[in-house]
C-alpha cells in the first residue's frame, strides 16, 4: 500500500500537474483502489468542514496584509532607518537586510513579500557602495526565508490547523528561534567580514542626532507587530481576531504614508485572493487525501513501519529531517508542508515529541528548501527583482545563500538537541 502510494505521488508529480491535483488525484486513486465502502460521497462534508474552520479565515487576512504593506513604502523607511544603527558593523548593509527582512517578517508573515520587498529596496545599493553580490543577494533571500518562522507566520497557521496544535503556542515556540536564527545570520556576516572586509563594502557612518531621528520610521512596523503578536501573546485576541486588526492597522498605516492610493488598495486585494484561492485549493486537497489515508489504514501502516524500523526516536527525526532537505531541493515549500503534514506529524507524535516544538523545526526545514537549489523560491525572487538594476547569473545568489543554509543546519541540531529552546515559551506564558 505505501509503495504504491508512493509510486502513483512520484508518476503525478512528474506529470507536471498543480500540487492540488496531485493530492485530490491521489486521494481518489487510493480510495477506489483500497477502500471497502465508497469514500467520495463522504467529501462535500469533509471539504466544506474543513474550509470552515475560523482559524483558517486568518489566512487571507495575513496574505491581505502582507500586500498592503508591499505596497504603502513602509519597507524603504524602515530600512534606512534599520541602516543608520547597523551599518557601522563590518558588513555594513547585508546586516541591514537581515534586520530589515526581520523586522518585516514580522509584519507580513510572508517570506516571499519578504524578500521581494527588501530586495526591491536593498539591491540598488549593492554596485553603489562596492559590496560582495554573493553575500549581499544571499542575506536578503536567506532573510526573507524568516517571515514563515516569525509570528504572524501564515506557514504556522496552517501547520497548526494540519497537525491540530494551538496556534497560539506555535507562535510563542517560534518567536526566540526566529530572533536567535537572525542573529545567527549577522554573526555569519561577521565573521566572513572581519576575515575578508573587502567582502563589506564602504561603511557609511551616521550621527547619534541622524539614529534618533530615523527612529520614527520603526513605530509603524513595530506597533504593528505588537498590534497583531502582543494581542496574541496577551490572551487579547485568536489569531484570526489579531489578523483582522492587523489589517485594518497596515490600512491606517499605509493611508498615513500618503504613498498608498486606492488603486493600490485593489491590486492588493487582487493579489491576496489570487494567494489564497491557491493556498485554500492545497490545504483542502490535502485534508481530502487525509481523510482517505485515514480511512484505508494507510497512515497507521507509515507510523508502524517507521515503529517497525526499531530506531531511536532521535534518529527517526533525523531522517526525517534529512528526507525534507532532499525534497526541499525538487518541490515548492508550501505544497511540500502541506501535503506531508497529516503524514509526519502523527508519526512525529507516536514517538513522544511535542508537535509544537517539531512545528518550529519543520518551519525551519521549509525556510532551508526556500533557499535550496533547485527550487528555491527565494532565490528566484531575488533573482528577479535584481535583473531590473543588475545583470548577473543566478548562481551568485545559489553561492551566497551557502552560509545562511549551514546556520539553518545548526539550529536544527541546537533544536533537537535542546527542545526547551521552543518550549520553555509558550510553557511559561500559557502554565
Amino acid at each position: 500500500m505505501i509503495s504504491l502510494a508512493l509510486s502513483i505521488l512520484l508518476i503525478l508529480i512528474v506529470l507536471s500537474l498543480p500540487v492540488g491535483v496531485v493530492l485530490i488525484v491521489l486521494g481518489i486513486s487510493l480510495a477506489e483502489i483500497y477502500s471497502y465502502f465508497p469514500l467520495l460521497p463522504a467529501s462535500g462534508e469533509i471539504l466544506w468542514s474543513s474550509s470552515t474552520e475560523f482559524v483558517l479565515v486568518a489566512v487571507p487576512m495575513f496574505i491581505l496584509m502582507g500586500e498592503i504593506l508591499l505596497r504603502s513604502g513602509v519597507a524603504s523607511e524602515m530600512y534606512e532607518s534599520l541602516d543608520s544603527w547597523v551599518n557601522p558593523i563590518p558588513g555594513g548593509l547585508i546586516h541591514t537586510n537581515i534586520a530589515a527582512c526581520t523586522l518585516f517578517s514580522a509584519t507580513s508573515g510572508s517570506s516571499v513579500a519578504t524578500a521581494a520587498t527588501i530586495g526591491t529596496v536593498a539591491v540598488p545599493n549593492m554596485n553603489q557602495l562596492g559590496y560582495n553580490k554573493k553575500l549581499y543577494l544571499g542575506s536578503i533571500a536567506a532573510g526573507g526565508t524568516l517571515g514563515i518562522l516569525i509570528p504572524p507566520s501564515i506557514n504556522l497557521i496552517l501547520f497548526g490547523v494540519l497537525a491540530e496544535v494551538s496556534i497560539t503556542r506555535l507562535y510563542l515556540a517560534s518567536l526566540l528561534p526566529g530572533i536567535l536564527l537572525a542573529v545567527s545570520f549577522s554573526l555569519a556576516v561577521l565573521i566572513f567580514c572581519l576575515i575578508k572586509p573587502e567582502l563589506g563594502g564602504s561603511v557609511r557612518s551616521s550621527t547619534w542626532t541622524e539614529r534618533i531621528f530615523a527612529l520614527k520610521n520603526l513605530i509603524a512596523p513595530l506597533g504593528l507587530f505588537l498590534i497583531v503578536v502582543g494581542s496574541i501573546y496577551g490572551g487579547y485576541a485568536t489569531p484570526t481576531e489579531a489578523a483582522a486588526v492587523g489589517v485594518i492597522a497596515s490600512l491606517i498605516i499605509a493611508f498615513w504614508k500618503g504613498k498608498f492610493r486606492l488603486i493600490d488598495f485593489f491590486s492588493a486585494l487582487e493579489g491576496a485572493m489570487r494567494t489564497t484561492a491557491m493556498v485554500m485549493l492545497i490545504v483542502l486537497a490535502a485534508f481530502f487525501l487525509n481523510f482517505v489515508m485515514v480511512s484505508i489504514g494507510l497512515t497507521g501502516k507509515i507510523t508502524d513501519f517507521m515503529k517497525g524500523l526499531e530506531f531511536s526516536p532521535v534518529t527517526v527525526i533525523l531522517i526525517i529531517v534529512c528526507v525534507y532537505l532532499v525534497l526541499g531541493c525538487f518541490m515548492e515549500t508550501l505544497s511540500l508542508m502541506i501535503a506531508t503534514t497529516p503524514i509526519v506529524a502523527p508519526i512525529v507524535a507516536s514517538l513522544g515529541f511535542d508537535l509544537v516544538w517539531f512545528g518550529v523545526l519543520f518551519m525551519i526545514l521549509i525556510e532551508a528548501a526556500l533557499i535550496t537549489p533547485p527550487i528555491g523560491v527565494n532565490l528566484f525572487v531575488v533573482q528577479s527583482v535584481r535583473s531590473q538594476s543588475d545583470l548577473g547569473p543566478i548562481r551568485d545568489v545559489m553561492i551566497g545563500v551557502t552560509p545562511f543554509l549551514f546556520m539553518m543546519l545548526i539550529m536544527i541540531g541546537v533544536l533537537i538537541a535542546f527542545p526547551s529552546l521552543a518550549l520553555w515559551l509558550p510553557n511559561f506564558v500559557m502554565q
